[in-house]
């Protein structure tokens, strides 16, 4: 893939969670919420502070994180449909 976010600008694949509830039941596509939860594809160098400094971001690519429902920018990139947001649009990196 040939995409570089600029800045503290994240590029995320959203992770599908389980298509089954607890009691075995399909939840057809069309009424399920997407996933808040992605995987890291690319991140940008980070943003600079006041003085010029470049702050680096937390998250690295491979990570998975939890962000909020309506953040980030939808996008197709090489037939992918992949997520743009800020760092400070996730809320936490998952623990393996």
């Amino acid at each position: 893939m040939a995409f570089r976010p600029l800045h503290d600008r994240v590029l995320l694949r959203r992770v599908d969670s389980d298509e089954r509830t607890k009691g075995g039941i399909i939840i057809p596509d069309t009424v399920k919420e997407k996933p808040q939860e992605g995987e890291v594809v690319a991140v940008g160098p980070g943003a600079r502070d006041e003085q010029g400094h470049l702050n680096a971001l937390d998250v690295t690519v491979g990570d998975r994180v939890l962000f909020g429902k309506w953040a980030g920018t939808e996008v197709k990139i090489d037939g992918q449909d992949l997520l743009i947001l800020k760092e400070s649009d996730i809320l936490g990196v998952i623990a393996a």
